[in-house]
């Protein structure tokens, strides 16, 4: 049996497949055989995957209800199993943590980490009852090291990092296993959408760090790679096939030589070593 045979039967949800990491692993696995049902937040965003021959949904993360009808129409596509879930729909706001307001990280963490929470929590009773299935999410460098002017960001995946790492533990002999893909720069829109986040939610003009948001909106302006190291979404995938068809997958998968680098000197070093690091580090990294 082929590699596409044995994916045949095999369905994954995959949010935020509009472009970058979430398209690219949706194209990917979709060739490998698997069954993908790609969503997507926006209208026009579905209505392009579907053209491109995909299975789709809409699906807002920052909708319940949005949540709740999207899940509902891929088990009955599915016919009640899934075998896998890639929580990856996400985006960043920008801002010193003395300038986000409780709306502000409240509006951050609906889509990174509360959308993520409702719809895993979906998707477990199904591979319960199926008796096996994959969780992937999508968390990121900075859900173990801190970065300044990411503050909202950053907590929304170190969230992600501690509910995924509870949930290893109390799926544990169940046959679901728990994965973190945690990506370093990937190039995608994340930049492009944090200047909208940045220029919606901060009042730049009347902030102590004025100066610092210039620098940082000619950073996420800045055409190509804005850091060294960048990978294209396609190392994403290659980590998210293993967390698929291991039998049995790492708690961890790093992606690119930043993330590498951080989580050995987060060993390494003191916590005044690291900080002095990662304050001189302040380029845009996923």
């Amino acid at each position: 049996m082929g590699e596409s045979s044995a994916n045949q039967q095999k369905s994954i949800l995959i949010t935020g497949c509009s472009t970058g990491i979430g398209y690219c692993v949706a194209k990917g696995l979709k060739k490998r055989g698997y069954r993908v049902i790609a969503t997507a937040r926006r209208k026009e965003s579905v209505e392009q995957l579907i053209n491109e021959g995909f299975e789709s949904l809409q699906l807002d993360l920052a909708d319940s209800g949005s949540i709740q009808r999207a899940f509902q129409r891929t088990i009955e596509l599915t016919n009640g199993k899934l075998y896998a879930l890639f929580n990856n729909g996400a985006f960043g706001l920008p801002g010193a943590v003395e300038d986000l307001s409780r709306e502000n990280l409240k509006y951050q963490f609906e889509t990174n980490v509360f959308g993520w929470l409702e719809l895993t929590n979906l998707a477990i009773p199904i591979m319960r009852k199926q008796g096996f299935g994959r969780i992937i999410q999508n968390s990121s460098v900075l859900g173990f090291v801190s970065m300044p002017f990411r503050g909202a960001y950053n907590a929304s995946k170190y969230a992600i990092e501690g509910l995924s790492d509870t949930l290893r533990l109390e799926l544990k002999n169940t046959n679901i296993y728990i994965s973190l893909i945690e990506p370093g720069p990937i190039s995608s829109q994340f930049r492009a959408n944090a200047v909208k986040e940045l220029k919606q939610h901060i009042d730049i003009e009347n902030s102590i760090h004025h100066q610092k948001y210039l620098g940082v909106l000619e950073r996420l302006n800045k055409q190509g790679p804005a850091v060294p190291f960048t990978l294209p979404p396609e190392a994403v995938l290659k980590r998210v096939i293993h967390a698929l068809e291991a039998s049995t997958p790492k708690p961890r998968y790093y992606v690119t030589f930043p993330t590498y680098l951080f989580a050995f000197l987060k060993r390494l070093l003191s916590h005044r070593q690291l900080d002095n690091i990662l304050a001189r580090a302040g380029n845009d990294s996923k």
